[in-house]
């Protein structure tokens, strides 16, 4: 029966929002039944590895400084939001070199970066392991290398094997 209906509760909630968004009919359920069907196979192509955690004791360290970083992240782009000199400021681009090539750390570090204010994740080559942020305010590439790599890159190094 797992072959037919691989994910049960995706295929009951999206029927159930499909009937929600149109009249209750027999076509409607019919037709909602069959996107819901597609769907639901759709996504066994989505289904990820399992991540292989080689050191869970590290996971509440690399939430702190994240939280930390995001924090003072606020602070800073705020400020730089608020004050109304430019003060030489600009926006820059930084290549970074990694050496993570688990796709579930790699997946973390995008949102980790995303997340952190006045900076963004743009492009990864796998080939390269090179890494592409955004920086609102960019003084020092070299400074940006440095604290991605050491606060963030050699913790989820740790986490996953």
């Amino acid at each position: 029966m797992k072959w037919l209906f691989p994910y049960p509760v995706l295929f009951a909630a999206l029927l159930l929002f499909w009937l929600l968004l149109n009249d209750f009919t027999i076509g409607a359920l019919i037709f909602g039944s069959i996107v819901a069907f597609v769907a639901c196979h759709a996504m066994t192509a989505l289904v990820p590895q399992k991540p292989r955690i080689r050191s869970y004791r590290l996971i509440p360290v690399l939430v702190w400084r994240v939280a930390l970083d995001i924090l003072q992240s606020n602070i800073a782009v705020t400020k730089i939001i608020l004050s109304r000199h430019d003060r030489g400021r600009r926006a820059g681009f930084v290549a970074i070199p990694l050496q993570l090539t688990d796709r579930m750390g790699l997946a973390i570090l995008a949102c980790i970066i995303t997340a952190t204010p006045g900076t963004a994740w743009v492009d990864y080559h796998a080939a390269s392991g090179e890494l592409l942020i955004h920086v609102l305010d960019l003084k020092d590439a070299q400074e940006w290398r440095d604290s991605i790599k050491q606060r963030y890159e050699e913790l989820l190094l740790e986490i996953f094997a």
